[in-house]
């Protein structure tokens, strides 16, 4: 595994800048790169998009859907049943007005869920599963060693770079390879005043 020190850019040309400085305090090209961290949550983890398996706002939607299906059948047999004597129709109605009644049970259940949870969210509670702390932003990553990772530090905190952290990890071809978004970051605590 290798050392690593990065910070944190509003901008690419902010990036950049930093990249230069790091060049002339005497790192190589191999060792320095730049890339753009998503927004919390939008890392794309899955084929269809998102970070996490499931919604956090969906995740108390089955046990909403199975208390509708079971409310929903016994309103729609209760209806059915008062169609059948109130009209003498067949039997199949009773049957097939606890299926509509089932359905929209299942619906309304599932959806009443989904709402409640998201509501949670907007409270401050935040899903367990979702706990990202690392900031969008231009990360400029440095392949340091253990003498010159305060240099590194330095010359990035003076070039403007926040939350200012080291990793170790996996430097191949020029580039941090097993970088993760979702991985929470470790302060240099030398230089955590500056950090934001």
């Amino acid at each position: 595994m290798s050392l690593i020190v990065a910070a944190r850019f509003t901008t690419f040309p902010a990036a950049e800048d930093a990249a230069a400085k790091l060049f002339n305090a005497g790192f190589v090209e191999e060792d320095v790169t730049l890339f753009f961290v998503n927004p919390r949550g939008q890392h794309a983890r899955f084929p269809i998009g998102g970070d996490t398996s499931t919604d956090a706002g969906a995740r108390d939607a089955p046990k909403g859907a199975g208390m509708g299906v079971t409310i929903g059948a016994v309103v729609g047999a209760v209806v059915g049943v008062g169609i059948f004597a109130a009209f003498s129709a067949p039997i199949i109605v009773s049957l097939i007005a606890a299926g509509v009644g089932a359905y929209v049970g299942s619906l309304i259940g599932a959806m009443s869920r989904t709402r409640d949870a998201g509501h949670a969210g907007h409270t401050g509670h935040r899903p367990a599963f979702h706990e990202e702390t690392r900031d969008s932003g231009v990360l400029v990553a440095v392949h340091v060693s253990p003498d010159n990772q305060f240099d590194a530090a330095r010359v990035l905190r003076e070039a403007g770079g926040m939350a200012i952290e080291r990793a170790s990890g996996r430097w191949q071809q020029g580039r941090w390879a097993d970088f993760d978004p979702l991985k929470q970051p470790v302060p240099l605590s030398e230089f955590s005043e500056r950090s934001a």
